[in-house]
């Protein structure tokens, strides 16, 4: 499997943010994002995710579900944890699942991976900022997607967390699965690819 950018452009309120970006991973790689605020991080993230119209180039992934886009065959986890307070941790998890086409079967041990377990029955609205984080990471363990594509996923872990999520994205590529993320600062991960925008 191969996804790969070709000549991107980004333009966000009548600026171009970035042009002639290109990058090509193949399972079982991960690439890091780097750059200063405002270099085009998370957009480019939410291009991939098909948030974000292309302005120019091509994005494509090759050798996966030959009737699924990209869209389909990754998960998106960006600054905002999407969660319903007045739910469950467990009912939050089970209506991601299910909106993502799993089947709530390994909901279990996807709360179990992110020490979510023993909070399974609170609302979510008593979590804490690095909890609800970590029930959001949750969603990629409990739905198998091939290509996981990652905003400041360390954002509000603690270092305990953060090895955890260090684990499970160090587990995804051994599996041939690939990771773009954007992050600030080293992220558990050995010797990944390093795409740096702006200046």
């Amino acid at each position: 499997m191969q996804l790969s950018a070709d000549n991107l452009t980004c333009v966000r309120g009548g600026r171009t943010v970035f042009a002639g970006l290109g990058f090509a991973l193949t399972g079982g790689e991960a690439l890091v994002v780097t750059g200063r605020n405002g270099a085009g991080k998370s957009s480019l993230l939410r291009m991939l995710a098909g948030l974000v119209r292309i302005a120019g180039g091509r994005i494509a992934l090759e050798g996966g579900e030959a009737e699924a886009t990209l869209t389909e065959q990754a998960h998106y986890l960006g600054h905002h944890d999407a969660l319903k307070p007045s739910l469950s941790v467990r009912e939050n998890l089970d209506f991601w699942t299910a909106f993502l086409g799993g089947t709530g079967q390994n909901a279990e041990s996807a709360l179990d991976a992110v020490g979510l377990a023993p909070l399974a029955g609170l609302p979510a609205g008593y979590l804490s900022a690095g909890q609800r984080r970590r029930l959001s990471i949750a969603r990629l363990v409990a739905v198998k997607r091939p290509v996981w594509l990652l905003d400041e996923p360390t954002s509000a872990l603690d270092t305990p967390s953060q090895a955890r999520l260090a684990a499970l994205m160090r587990g995804h590529l051994a599996g041939g699965g690939m990771i773009v993320t954007a992050a600030h600062g080293p992220i558990g991960l050995d010797a990944p690819r390093e795409l740096r925008l702006g200046p």
